[in-house]
């Protein structure tokens, strides 16, 4: 690659050392969270396909909650609508901490994540249509969404020696396409729009926005708040998931002056999301993709059969090769257009490898097939199966890339590494144009 000094960007260059260490401390909380999704959707599988899948239809499909607020909800329903809101919590904390303090405040480093993102959305979606044009044509969001835990947890399989650099650029690619993901659900997922609850629940929100400006962290006056913000939303037809993103954004992310400047701690956002992410890794997303991942497969034949069902076409041979070829080709061009190159030791095996990650929809997948479908429907129980098939496929391929360059990644790091001072931070975080201490 061209090393011309015309170019003064890096596409996957190395952040500062402060975004690298709270991005590594991130991919921990994901990578285990993504384990027990994992475990969690094998579970589901192997009990709605076992002699008792009886007993796991009637567990998800039972309802509680109090009928006179409408919130008679399923068991699978709280886990879509009620946990999920906690995982959208920590995605709009992350959304807000990625474009107000992070490294991608930088409108130079944040065009080609977001490129990248668009790209991945618009490619699937196409594909989609493609196969399914004079039929189910509500389905062509369901293979536009990456699940950040899931795709983590292959990344840290497949290569744990790669720079920190391709593994924040995931990581901002996935928090920028969970954003589509969220206005997708909004805008085209709102059915029976209620204004008068939608209205009511900008009181709460107000109140929720307030205290946290003022930096009150006492959770018997924010949960309340944030339990009514979302029963609003949810009563007004808007998935409330949304009330989940709209509570993260209100969060301050820079530090109070008046609690003692730089030194003071961390903002009240990175709090938040310090005590949150582990609930909604470790606990929410798992329980969701027990609930949402347990579709009855009928043995080899059935699978063969939902295969070649065109919303499964759509939604596999989305995730994988829209996938692909949307975040690679918007990588490409966002680097033209940035007047880049990529990194030094990089290339564009790189970038594909972290496309076909990118191919790992499930949680947000999951959740638009149903809400595109409807729960325990002949198209839903494809959709299902399609994306874990298509999930699965996805991780092969990309584990198989980025293996063979693991390699060439471990004597990366190695290099990198080998003057470590007894501060902790590796010399080459503190020479040149790298900040270490924003």
């Amino acid at each position: 690659m061209s090393q011309s000094s015309s170019h003064d960007y890096d596409t996957f260059g190395r952040g500062s050392w402060s975004e690298t260490r709270r991005v590594g401390d991130i991919l921990r909380k994901e990578t285990v969270g993504g384990a027990l999704l994992i475990i969690g959707a094998v579970l589901a599988l192997i009990w709605a396909n076992s002699p008792w899948s009886e007993a796991y239809q009637s567990m998800v499909t039972y309802k509680i909650g109090p009928e006179s607020l409408h919130l008679d909800l399923t068991i699978s329903h709280w886990a879509a609508d009620g946990l999920l809101a906690i995982f959208f919590f920590v995605v709009g904390l992350e959304l807000k901490r990625e474009f107000v303090a992070g490294d991608l405040r930088d409108i130079r480093k944040a065009i080609v994540p977001v490129v990248a993102a668009v790209g991945g959305v618009i490619a699937p979606a196409l594909i989609y249509v493609a196969f399914n044009v004079g039929g189910a044509m509500e389905g062509w969001a369901i293979p536009t969404a990456t699940d950040i835990a899931f795709a983590v947890a292959i990344l840290a399989v497949a290569g744990p020696f790669l720079p920190a650099a391709l593994r924040m650029f995931l990581l901002t690619l996935a928090v920028v396409d969970d954003l589509i993901a969220i206005m997708i659900i909004a805008i085209f997922f709102t059915d029976d729009l209620a204004i008068v609850p939608l209205l009511l629940a900008l009181v709460p929100l107000g109140i929720f926005t307030f205290l946290v400006q003022k930096r009150v962290r006492s959770w018997y006056l924010l949960l309340p708040l944030a339990i009514v913000t979302w029963a609003l939303v949810h009563a007004s037809g808007v998935h409330a998931t949304i009330a989940g993103v709209a509570l993260g954004m209100v969060v301050p992310v820079i530090r109070s002056e008046k609690a003692g400047g730089p030194n003071a701690g961390p903002g009240l956002a990175e709090h938040f999301e310090h005590r949150f992410r582990p609930l909604s890794a470790g606990v929410a997303v798992p329980i969701f993709a027990f609930m949402a991942a347990g579709v009855p497969i009928g043995g080899f034949s059935g699978l063969i059969e939902s295969w070649q069902e065109p919303v499964s076409l759509g939604v596999m041979t989305g995730l994988v090769l829209g996938k692909t070829i949307g975040i690679v080709g918007g990588t490409w061009l966002a680097t033209k257009l940035t007047g880049g190159r990529m990194a030094e030791g990089l290339n564009w095996v790189d970038a594909v490898g972290l496309a076909l990650l990118g191919g790992i929809g499930f949680t947000v997948s999951l959740l638009i097939g149903e809400l595109a479908f409807g729960a325990g429907t002949p198209q839903d129980d494809h959709v299902r199966i399609a994306i874990l098939s298509g999930s699965i496929l996805a991780a092969l391929l990309g584990t198989a890339v980025l293996r063979a360059r693991n390699r060439v990644y471990k004597r990366i790091h190695e290099f990198e590494n080998r003057d470590e001072d007894a501060d902790g931070v590796p010399d080459v975080y503190q020479t040149g144009r790298d900040d270490s201490s924003t």
